[in-house]
């Protein structure tokens, strides 16, 4: 009997995730694991379109902004004159974590260097984008206990899934 993604199974994907230009902006060829319907953060229609699926089939997903990444939010936008910017962080593609007024801590990427002001931006690369995975599944097994709690498998590969 062929196995099939259903809840509680942990399921090991490659997938590419495509700009809405086409271009490929991230590209993981070693399997990933997350264990199916168990909260493993993956994006609700992604983990959705894989339902019922097998081994080494392929699944086109597209997602909207509010789908996959959210809208751009411009208050996720801060410029400032690039002397009050310390020196390390003076480069476009830098991380920057930086802190509000209760303490939370958010990480923004340096976006714009140009007339003296530095720009960070807190959204994420994708946020406003329509975008589409491409994803394959490469192993389908019966979750542990464990692993159903955790959202993933004890064997999951780095890096985390898209979320």
């Amino acid at each position: 009997m062929t196995e099939r993604v259903a809840k509680n199974k942990a399921v090991y994907i490659t997938y590419r995730i495509l700009d809405q230009l086409g271009e490929i902006v991230e590209n993981y060829d070693l399997p990933i694991g997350y264990v199916h319907g168990a909260n493993s953060g993956l994006l609700e229609k992604v983990e959705q379109s894989l339902d019922g699926r097998q081994v080494d089939d392929v699944v086109e997903v597209i997602l909207s902004p509010e789908e996959g990444f959210g809208e751009h939010k411009p208050e996720m936008t801060f410029t400032d004159d690039i002397d009050n910017v310390p020196p390390e962080f003076r480069q476009v593609g830098a991380d920057v974590e930086m802190q509000n007024d209760k303490g939370e801590t958010r990480v923004f990427k340096v976006s714009n260097i140009s007339n003296g002001k530095l720009t960070v931006d807190g959204n994420h690369p994708l946020a406003g984008q329509t975008i589409k995975f491409i994803l394959t599944i490469a192993r389908i097994r019966d979750a542990s206990p464990q692993e159903i709690a955790n959202g993933k498998p004890d064997d999951s590969m780095s890096p985390p899934l898209p979320h």
